[in-house]
C-alpha cells in the first residue's frame, strides 16, 4: 500500500470521533517491531516527550514523520493506560545486489550509478526507489545504442528482514546507424558534409570507433561542425530547421535525418572599427583576419576579434570587449561589419594560485610561468605561461582562468589547474634484419623525478651485433635564470662475430652538460665529457680498423667538448601541425686526450598544415666529422644511416661504404664522414575514424647516404624509399608500424621493410 496513504488513513482513524481520544499525560513511550532501527531513532522523530500533553494531532504527527524517514512500510499508535506504544514494521535492507548477463558495463560501474538512485547494499529497501533503478540502468544501455535491452529484476527474501536483487539482463544487439541522410543541401555534396560527421554508417573500424552507435552528444557536435563548416563558406544565414531519429520496429537500425535551410552565400563588403581605440587603428588592422571582398568566413571573423582582444590584453586590458555586428545586404549578397572595442580598465595580477598538482612540486610549474604578481595583466604572458607548463609533459590537461578580484574593478587572479599524468615511461622497439635477426631495444625514463621537474633515464638495446647501455639525468632548472644540468653514462659494445668478422670495440664514458635559455624558444648548450674506447682485432679484421689499432693503439681516452644551438616553435611535442624544429652541434675531442677529431651536425624540420587533418612534416640533416693535428676520425665516430629515424626500408646502419677484402667488396658497412638525410611525411587519421586521431597514418618518401673520406659527394648515390607509417595512441601505450619499399636499391644493399615500436607509461 502507498506509505502516503497509510498514513492518511491512519490519521483520519486516529482523528475520527470513534478513535480519538482525549488528551493525556505520558507516562512512558514504547516502541516495538525493529530490528535494525535504533530506537532512539524512533523517538527522535515524535512530536512529544515523557511527561507532555499528548493529543491526536500528535499522534498524527508521529506516524507522518516517522514514515517520511523511509525506514518502515507500516507505523501504528496506540495508547495503553498512559503509555504511548509506537508499532513499525520495517522495510527490509538489501543484502546484496547481483547481475546476470551483464557484458557492456563493469558491475562496479553500474553499482556506483545504482547507489546514486538509492539501490546500494545495506541501505533501505524500497519499491519505488528499485523502479528508478531500474531505469537508470535501462539510460546507461541505450547510451552505448543498445535500444532492445530486457531488465527482470528478482527480490528474494533473507533471514533477518533482507532482501537479494538480482538484475537478470538480456542486452541484445547494440542498433547501429544505418542511414544519416541532410535534407535540404544544395551547394555541397551530401557525401562530403557527411564526410565531417563522428557519428557514421558501420565500416570497417567501427568495432573500435562505436561511431556507428547513435549518442545524442556525438550528434549535437555533428551539426555544430556541420553549422561550421556552412558558416566558413560564406552562408551567413545556415540554419538546421530540425532533426529526426528514428529506430526500427526491431530496435537494431537508427535513421537520422537532419533538414537544413542554407540560405545565400555572402560575401564582405566593408570592415570598419569604432569604439575606444587606444592604438593606432592600423595596430588593430593588423589583427583583422577578414578583408572586404572575401567570402564570409566566421572563424577568420572571430580569429580577427580574438586577435584584437589578445592585443589589448598584451596591454594590461584583460576584461576588453570586442564584438563584431553584421549589416546585411540581402539583394547584393554582401555583408559589412563594424567592430566595436571597449577595452574596459587596465588590469593587474594580484596572486597566481596553482592548483592540481599533489605530486609536482608548485615551484616546477611557477619556473615556467611568466607573468608576474604584481604586474600588469598581459594575455600573451598567461598563455605563453600555459603553454610552457603543457610542454613540460608531466600533465594531461593545464587550465588557467582569470577570475576578477572581488571587491575590486582593476585585479585578477591567475588561476592554474593542472591533471597530473604518468610521467615515467616503458618502451620495448623491435626490428628484423637478414644479418641481426630479431633486434630488441628498450628504455625506462622517469621525466619528473620525485615531483622535482627533474629527468632520468635508462636506455639500452641488443642485437648480436649491437649493444648499449646508457644513462641520462637532467634537472632543467640547476639556477633560477633556467640554466640547465645533466650528465650522461653510456657503455656500448660492436660484436659482429656472427658476420665472420674478429673484432670487437667497447666505449665506456660520460660526461656534464649545461643548458642556456637565449630566448623563450632558443637554447644553447655546453658539454664537457671523457670517453674510453677499447678495439679488439684479429687478422681477419677491416683493414681500416686494424690501421687505427696500430696507429693509436686498443685503448683510447678522449675528452669530447660539445656546444648545441636548438630553436622549437612546434605547437605541440607529440603531435605537432605547425611551427619548426631546428638544431646545430658541434663535438670536438680536445688536446689532453689522445684522440683530436670533431664531428658537426645541423637538422632542419618543419610542420605545414595543409588541411584541418592533413600535415605535411619535412625533415633535413647535414653531418660531417673529421680529426684534426694530423689525425684521422677513429671509425666509431663515423655518421651511419638507414632504419628507423633515416631512411626506411633499409637496414639499420646499412647506407655507406663497405670494406674490402683482398680487392673483393665484403657485407661490412663502415659508415663515413659525411651524412645526408631527408625525409617528408604526409600526416592525416585513419580513414574510418571520423575526428578521431587516436590513429594517424602518414605517407613518407625517405633519402639519405653516408660518404667516406675522399669520396665524392653525389645526389645520385642517394638511396630513397617511400611507404607508409602509422602510429596508434592505444590504451597500452603508442604503437608505431612502418612499411617500406626502397626506390633504387643497389646491389649489396641490406634491407629492412617492416619495423614497429611500442611502449607503455607508468
Amino acid at each position: 500500500m502507498n506509505k502516503n496513504l497509510l498514513a492518511t488513513l491512519s490519521s483520519l482513524l486516529i482523528s475520527s470521533s470513534g478513535y480519538a481520544f482525549e488528551p493525556f499525560t505520558v507516562k512512558d513511550i514504547r516502541v516495538e517491531g525493529v530490528q535494525r532501527t535504533e530506537a532512539g531513532t524512533v523517538f527522535s522523530y515524535l512530536p512529544v516527550k515523557v511527561g507532555e500533553t499528548m493529543t491526536d494531532e500528535k499522534a498524527a504527527q508521529a506516524i507522518k514523520a516517522l514514515f517520511a524517514t523511509g525506514f518502515f512500510k507500516d507505523v501504528r499508535v496506540e495508547i495503553d493506560r498512559g503509555v504511548v506504544v509506537v508499532i513499525v514494521d520495517e522495510r527490509p535492507a538489501i543484502a546484496q545486489i547481483d547481475f546476470v548477463g551483464l557484458k557492456e558495463f563493469d558491475k562496479d560501474q553500474l553499482k556506483k550509478g545504482l547507489k546514486d538512485v538509492g539501490i546500494a547494499e545495506s541501505r533501505t529497501f524500497d519499491r519505488a526507489t528499485l523502479e528508478r533503478a531500474e531505469q537508470e540502468l535501462k539510460r546507461q544501455y541505450l547510451s552505448r545504442g543498445k535500444y532492445g535491452v530486457v531488465i527482470t529484476t528478482t527480490i528474494t527474501p533473507l533471514e533477518r528482514n533482507r532482501v537479494s536483487i538480482n538484475f537478470n539482463i538480456d542486452e541484445g544487439d547494440a542498433a547501429k546507424i544505418s542511414q544519416i541522410n541532410i535534407v535540404g543541401a544544395q551547394a555541397f555534396r551530401e557525401k562530403d558534409l557527411l564526410s565531417l560527421f563522428q557519428l557514421q554508417t558501420p565500416n570497417w573500424i567501427s568495432w573500435y570507433t562505436k561511431n556507428d552507435q547513435y549518442s545524442k552528444q556525438k550528434l549535437s557536435a555533428d551539426l555544430e561542425t556541420l553549422r561550421s563548416y556552412y558558416l566558413n563558406r560564406g552562408y551567413l544565414e545556415f540554419s538546421v530547421e530540425s532533426t529526426q531519429v528514428s529506430i526500427s520496429p526491431d530496435k537494431n537500425s537508427i535513421y537520422i535525418t537532419v533538414n537544413v535551410t542554407e540560405g545565400e552565400r555572402y560575401v564582405v563588403s566593408s570592415i570598419k572599427l569604432a569604439g575606444d581605440l587606444i592604438l593606432p587603428e592600423s595596430d588593430f588592422r593588423q589583427s583583422v583576419k577578414i578583408k572586404p571582398g572575401d567570402v564570409f568566413s566566421r572563424e577568420k571573423l572571430n580569429e580577427s576579434t580574438k586577435a584584437i582582444n589578445d592585443k589589448l590584453g598584451a596591454q594590461g586590458y584583460a576584461f576588453a570587449n570586442v564584438n563584431a555586428a553584421p549589416e546585411l545586404d540581402k539583394e547584393k549578397r554582401q555583408v559589412a561589419f563594424t567592430i566595436f572595442v571597449d577595452p574596459g580598465k587596465r588590469t593587474y595580477v594580484r596572486r597566481i594560485n596553482i592548483t592540481g598538482n599533489s605530486k609536482t612540486r608548485d615551484e616546477v610549474i611557477r619556473q615556467e610561468i611568466r607573468q608576474m604578481e604584481g604586474a600588469w595583466y598581459d594575455a600573451e604572458r598567461v598563455a605563453l605561461s600555459r603553454e610552457r607548463i603543457d610542454k613540460t609533459n608531466y600533465f594531461g590537461e593545464v587550465t588557467v582562468e582569470t577570475p576578477p578580484v572581488p571587491g575590486t574593478t582593476d585585479q585578477v587572479d591567475v588561476n592554474i589547474n593542472v591533471a597530473e599524468k604518468s610521467t615515467g615511461n616503458i618502451s620495448l622497439g623491435a626490428g628484423f634484419s637478414s644479418s641481426e635477426k630479431l633486434i630488441l631495444s628498450g628504455s625506462i625514463s622517469q621525466a619528473n623525478l620525485f615531483g622535482s621537474g627533474k629527468f632520468l633515464s635508462l636506455q639500452m638495446n641488443t642485437g648480436k651485433l649491437n649493444r648499449n647501455l646508457g644513462v641520462s639525468y637532467t634537472n632543467p632548472y640547476f639556477t633560477v635564470d633556467g640554466i640547465s644540468q645533466g650528465f650522461d653514462v653510456y657503455h656500448r659494445s660492436l660484436n659482429p662475430l656472427s658476420l665472420g668478422y674478429t673484432y670487437q670495440t667497447k666505449s665506456t664514458g660520460g660526461g656534464i652538460r649545461f643548458g642556456y635559455p637565449i630566448a623563450e624558444k632558443e637554447n644553447l648548450t655546453f658539454g664537457l665529457g671523457i670517453d674510453s674506447t677499447t678495439v679488439t682485432v684479429q687478422d681477419t679484421s677491416p683493414q681500416q680498423y686494424k690501421n687505427f689499432v696500430a696507429e693509436f693503439g686498443d685503448t683510447n681516452v678522449s675528452l669530447p667538448v660539445t656546444m648545441g644551438w636548438s630553436q622549437d616553435t612546434k605547437d605541440s611535442a607529440i603531435y605537432p601541425t605547425r611551427g619548426a624544429l631546428s638544431r646545430a652541434g658541434l663535438e670536438v675531442a680536445v688536446p689532453g686526450g689522445s684522440l683530436h677529431y670533431y664531428r658537426t651536425t645541423v637538422l632542419h624540420q618543419r610542420y605545414f598544415p595543409l588541411t584541418k587533418d592533413f600535415t605535411l612534416m619535412i625533415n633535413g640533416e647535414l653531418g660531417y666529422a673529421n680529426g684534426y693535428t694530423n689525425q684521422s676520425l677513429p671509425f666509431y665516430k663515423n655518421f651511419y644511416a638507414g632504419g628507423v629515424g633515416s631512411v626506411r626500408g633499409y637496414d639499420t646502419a646499412s647506407l655507406g661504404p663497405r670494406d674490402t677484402v683482398n680487392g673483393v667488396i665484403s657485407e661490412q658497412r663502415l659508415g663515413g664522414n659525411r651524412r645526408m638525410v631527408f625525409n617528408a611525411e604526409i600526416l592525416f587519421p585513419l580513414p574510418g575514424f571520423g575526428v578521431d586521431k587516436s590513429v594517424r597514418i602518414g605517407g613518407f618518401f625517405d633519402a639519405g647516404q653516408i660518404w667516406a673520406p675522399g669520396e665524392k659527394m653525389s645526389l645520385q648515390d642517394l638511396r630513397t624509399s617511400t611507404g607508409i607509417a602509422a602510429v596508434w595512441v592505444s590504451p597500452f601505450g603508442p604503437l608505431k608500424f612502418s612499411l617500406a619499399q626502397p626506390i633504387n636499391k643497389k646491389e649489396g644493399d641490406k634491407l629492412q621493410r617492416f619495423q614497429f615500436q611500442m611502449g607503455t607509461t607508468f
